[in-house]
């Protein structure tokens, strides 16, 4: 890898780390002003529902103009959400504007990786993104989980200090040629080019199955996030605080999957994953037998561990698949589109559940026969397109 690379690896990982911080402290935020608990989910479905409505824009506006700094004026959106918050604006208002910032850096930030690096370079480039991605996760959870507790407000500073940071560094990513540039820039266009491009990447096998599968796997890993928060709460008698440090275990077996997954799987064997996801979904229902804190943690480490393993080789190949049919920011605003989708969807079902109290442990059992089942078809579908 060049030093090029190690400079997108940090700005990435720079705001990663806010975004994750930001989370938690926007909950804790919201448990101080005493608002329902079925909000926090809400969190989540304020920040993708720019993914969704932005999708048919900001693949081209990523494909259009060099991508570090598409990436810096995305990081200066997330720095306005983030000072928003500071100056009292209304948690689930100003994580939605931190929303549209992501929504415009993700395809710059993925799509930069097919244009300046070899297809041969595509998996373990994931692996270390997603690696670094993951250890931002477990740092931004422990700011969240330890400085909200002593000081909101010196948390939602260190924040926004990190996304000033992370649009520092945007400033010297490398700059490559401008791939797929569009001939026009008016919207109906841009959303027909948005379908065209959709219907190229589901028709796609590869593409298909993968799209599928990381569409499946952020939808439940976002909701899971939530669930494991009220289950340990529920089952472990875990304090919010204590609770949060679950998801740092969660992310540390991500982490320990993608690395392993980058050092042992090749591009074009990234298909032969899709069983694993099967065990996921078992795993996860497994939960609800478990009242030690320590068992606990080992199995959310598995669940982490096999997640990684599964979501990096199917990123890799969805991302090269786009890159040739349709370009890299489309791929990625195409994936952003159908993966946040599956996490509004998700994130809408678990706050109803919520409201309606339904028991966590059943919660828990429809996510993880939703997984299993999901996966065991998309392996079977796939094994019937190739053999046609």
């Amino acid at each position: 890898m060049n030093p090029g690379f190690y400079i997108i690896l940090l700005a990435q990982f720079l705001s990663a780390l806010a975004d994750n911080a930001l989370l938690f402290t926007a909950i804790a935020l919201l448990r101080d002003m005493e608002a329902p608990s079925w909000h926090d989910p809400l969190l989540q479905w304020f920040f993708v529902i720019s993914y969704i409505i932005l999708a048919p824009f900001v693949g081209s506006f990523a494909d259009a103009f060099p991508k570090g700094r598409v990436m810096f004026v995305s990081n200066a959106i997330k720095f306005i959400g983030s000072t928003s918050m500071i100056f009292g604006m209304p948690p689930l208002f100003a994580y939605g504007i931190v929303g549209i910032g992501a929504a415009a850096y993700s395809p710059a930030k993925y799509g930069i990786l097919t244009e300046y690096l070899p297809p041969e370079m595509l998996v373990k480039a994931n692996g270390w993104m997603e690696g670094s991605t993951v250890m931002a996760i477990v740092l931004g959870t422990v700011i969240g989980a330890i400085l909200p507790g002593k000081d909101i407000q010196l948390a939602m500073i260190v924040i926004t200090v990190l996304y000033l940071s992370a649009a520092i560094f945007n400033i010297y990513i490398p700059k490559v040629p401008i791939d797929h540039k569009l001939s026009k820039k008016n919207p109906i266009f841009l959303i027909k080019d948005f379908w065209l491009a959709t219907k190229a990447l589901w028709k796609d096998t590869q593409g298909q199955v993968s799209l599928a599968v990381t569409t499946l796997f952020w939808g439940v890993a976002a909701t899971l996030r939530f669930v494991v928060l009220a289950w340990a709460a529920f089952a472990l008698n875990f304090t919010p605080e204590q609770s949060t440090y679950m998801m740092v275990v969660v992310a540390i077996g991500i982490a320990i999957g993608s690395i392993v997954a980058a050092k042992m799987i090749k591009l074009e064997n990234s298909v032969k994953v899709l069983p694993v996801g099967i065990v996921v979904g078992i795993l996860v229902i497994s939960m609800i037998f478990i009242t030690n804190w320590i068992v606990a943690c080992i199995l959310l480490l598995f669940i982490g561990a096999l997640s990684g393993y599964l979501v990096v080789p199917l990123n890799a190949l969805l991302q090269h698949r786009g890159h040739h049919l349709i370009g890299a920011g489309h791929s990625i605003a195409v994936q952003n589109f159908n993966e946040n989708l599956g996490i509004a969807a998700l994130i809408s079902l678990y706050t109803l559940m919520l409201k309606a109290e339904i028991h966590i442990d059943l919660i828990i059992i429809a996510f993880g026969l939703f997984v299993s089942l999901s996966m065991a078809g998309i392996y079977k579908l796939y094994q019937a397109q190739i053999k046609a």
